[in-house]
């Protein structure tokens, strides 16, 4: 036990240290970790590490999907659902097969089912380490958010039509079983995440100001619904995504600002260690993964591994040509409509409501200007080729490769050579493809949004808030919770500050330097924050002060600090 405990602590110190360095050296931190664990395993006494794949898919994926889908808007999500649908579900499906065809033309005696098997394990990404380089490099957010997306929908269509393959082996499956059983799958597998989605938002919103409470309810979450969704045989990680996604969106409105920033804060530690410690355990495995493989069969599995990593590589990049061709021309569609909708809105605003028609009026109003925006985004968000060579060139794969792999029946034959081909392919794209894809992002030249545009939107959003807290200052019906009236010497200090941070957001909007005002104020507040830090501590030292008061102003110090973080 002590054993095992000390690994795990080695294992989470080397988590920190590599995605410490990472960064610098310019490298995604799960291409290293891959590096590291193949290293260590290699050190004198290491020991033979084997995790049941069960452990990774049912303990370890299902949070890390969440910690992803509630960090992932619904808006951007369903922009560009039509794309990420086409990459999570037909790619993934034409990538199993295409591989799967491959295999069993190479090594005919596993027959087609097992290769198909083999197939739907190599065939999903994981957009970890794309969308780490890809943030870290700025690339365009459109483009991010269709990694994001995708690899949070593929692991469904790869696990399920595994299933499929598994269940052909010993028994006939005809191709309409085979839809009918992905849309089952899918269609509930998005009502229960949807049931356990709204359900756990609204628990956690009864219990206000308690963050404790509240994140560890979160903790929860994925498993309330993974697990009642396999049991089913739905799509666990269709049900743990939709919950996520539907937490994510309802937060703004339904939690505290403390439990989302607390929330927020835990998931990311346990996306990190989990995800990194799956990157890590596959560079470690590797050495029993080969020793289980005849000494005669290794270089077969590894030039098997090799070209199945060609063919997913080739099948990608063929697949993405007719996805950007299309998303090129929704844009030149959008660029065209944009005025035509434009004239439309007006003419409809100009005519107002018919009497008695207020309501609806208004939710016409409003369904016309969610319109306005997505056509908006698809005009000025268009994906060139570039970005569409980055995007083909995103398919490292990672956590479920490496555990849908060890799933494989045990009375398979060649199970283990098949298990050593998905770690070949999986190794392969992370290091080949996730170490050289900063090298293509920087040879195309691929830039974010533009800079100056941000700025001023972010104006303009931040000048519609300053406008919402002057509104409520100005109101007549103003008045605190028990019903008295605020102080008036109160209300006009508040609003003097409101009118001079709207004067600041007028300025930011006309003055190209406004931003290093802002970061210069900003810097100078979080400098006295560490002031009253130094002061607390020498306090603290001295031993003047009470333990409770002290504790009291070491509240107040963090909660002034987090506002300049």
């Amino acid at each position: 036990m002590q054993e095992w405990a000390l690994l795990a602590v080695a294992a989470v110190l080397i988590i920190v240290v590599v995605s410490y360095v990472a960064p610098k050296l310019g490298v995604a931190a799960p291409v290293l970790l891959v590096l590291v664990g193949m290293g260590c395993s290699q050190l004198p006494g290491a020991p033979h590490l084997f995790v049941e794949p069960e452990w990774i898919l049912v303990v370890v994926l299902p949070p890390i999907l969440y910690s992803a889908a509630v960090n992932v808007p619904v808006v951007d999500f369903r922009r560009n659902f039509a794309t990420i649908g086409a990459l999570s579900v037909l790619l993934v499906v034409v990538s199993a097969f295409g591989t799967g065809l491959l295999i069993w033309w190479l090594l005919p005696e596993i027959g087609f089912a097992a290769a198909l098997a083999l197939g739907a394990v190599i065939s999903p990404p994981d957009a970890v380490a794309a969308t780490s380089i890809g943030k870290k490099l700025g690339l365009p957010p459109r483009l991010v958010t269709i990694l994001e997306g995708e690899g949070l929908v593929n692991d469904a269509t790869a696990l399920v039509l595994l299933r499929t393959a598994i269940v052909a082996i010993t028994a006939s499956v005809s191709f309409g079983s085979a839809v009918g059983d992905f849309a089952y799958a899918v269609a509930a597998g998005v009502a229960i995440g949807a049931a356990v989605g709204i359900v756990s938002v609204w628990a956690r919103a009864r219990i206000q100001g308690q963050p404790v409470l509240t994140t560890a309810i979160s903790y929860v979450v994925p498993f309330l619904a993974f697990i009642p969704a396999e049991e089913v045989h739905a799509s666990g990680v269709i049900a743990v995504v939709v919950a996520g996604l539907i937490t994510g969106h309802q937060s703004a409105r339904r939690f505290t600002a403390h439990d989302r920033i607390s929330e927020r804060t835990n998931w990311r530690t346990i996306q990190l260690l989990l995800e990194n410690g799956v990157f890590l355990l596959m560079g470690f495995e590797l050495t029993s993964v080969i020793g289980a493989v005849a000494d005669d069969e290794v270089t077969r599995a590894l030039v098997l591994g090799v070209l199945a990593t060609v063919a997913l590589v080739v099948l990608r990049v063929a697949f993405t040509i007719p996805v950007i061709a299309l998303l090129r021309r929704q844009q030149r569609r959008a660029d065209a409509f944009t005025g035509k909708l434009e004239s439309f809105v007006d003419r409809f605003t100009a005519r107002g409501p018919a009497p008695g028609e207020e309501k609806r009026y208004d939710r016409g109003i409003r369904m016309l200007q969610r319109k306005q925006a997505d056509v908006a985004f698809y005009a000025s968000e268009g994906l060139s080729w570039r970005g569409g060579a980055v995007l083909a060139w995103s398919g490292m794969r990672g956590v479920v490769t490496v555990a849908a792999a060890q799933t494989l029946p045990e009375d398979l034959p060649y199970r283990s050579e098949l298990i050593l081909i998905a770690f070949t392919v999986a190794i392969l794209t992370l290091v080949v493809q996730g170490g050289s894809l900063p090298l293509v992002i920087r040879w195309l030249g691929i830039r974010g949004n533009d800079e100056d545009h941000e700025r001023r939107e972010y104006a303009r959003l931040a000048g519609e808030l300053v406008t919402a807290s002057r509104t409520l200052l100005e109101s007549s019906t103003l008045c605190r919770e028990n019903g008295e009236p605020f102080d008036e010497h109160l209300l006009e200090q508040t609003l003097e500050r409101i009118i001079a941070m709207s004067e600041g957001i007028e300025k930011k909007l006309t003055e190209q330097d406004a931003d290093e005002s802002m970061h210069q104020r900003f810097e100078l507040q979080r400098m006295m924050a560490d002031a009253q830090q130094n002061a607390l501590l020498d306090a603290r030292a001295s031993g003047t002060y009470a333990s409770h008061t002290l504790e009291k102003a070491q509240n107040f110090v963090d909660r002034q600090s987090t506002r300049f973080m």
